[in-house]
């Protein structure tokens, strides 16, 4: 986990367990890369020849308010105007998938966890990335 809270793909899997933990490998962003560019918003967001990729995770925000930071860093709600509902924002040079999950934080304690899939111009999502995780993050109490 790094330091904003955030888990990266390597960090978690689908369940929230470590990848140490048998926690899904997403592999490397050259090897995603290879794979389908015309996926849907159910798979990995669609990328360009040159763009990146970075997964992050956050617990305690709703897919709708993770929508609404990336609106409001420059993106446009693809397929729908309702933030509860969006899946995929796109940007000037990004793309961002959204997902959300409740996940078990303690043995009774239940958590959405909402996952946001980047894909981007490497100098692009140097830009954006911080400006999401200083939205996103979450201090502990």
């Amino acid at each position: 986990m790094s330091d904003d809270g955030s888990t990266t793909a390597e960090e978690a899997g689908s369940d929230g367990t470590a990848a140490a933990e048998g926690g899904e490998d997403h592999g490397t962003a050259a090897e995603e890369a290879d794979g389908d560019a015309s996926a849907e918003s159910s798979g990995p967001s669609p990328a360009e020849e040159g763009w990146e990729r970075e997964t992050v995770a956050y617990r305690g925000i709703s897919r709708r308010l993770a929508a609404h930071y990336l609106r409001n860093l420059g993106g446009e709600l693809v397929g729908t105007d309702d933030p509860a509902e969006a899946t995929r924002v796109d940007g000037d040079g990004w793309r961002v998938t959204l997902s959300a999950e409740k996940v078990t934080a303690a043995a009774a304690i239940k958590l959405t966890e909402v996952t946001a899939e980047f894909a981007g111009d490497p100098d692009v999502l140097a830009e954006l990335l911080p400006k999401y995780r200083q939205k996103a993050m979450r201090a502990g109490g």
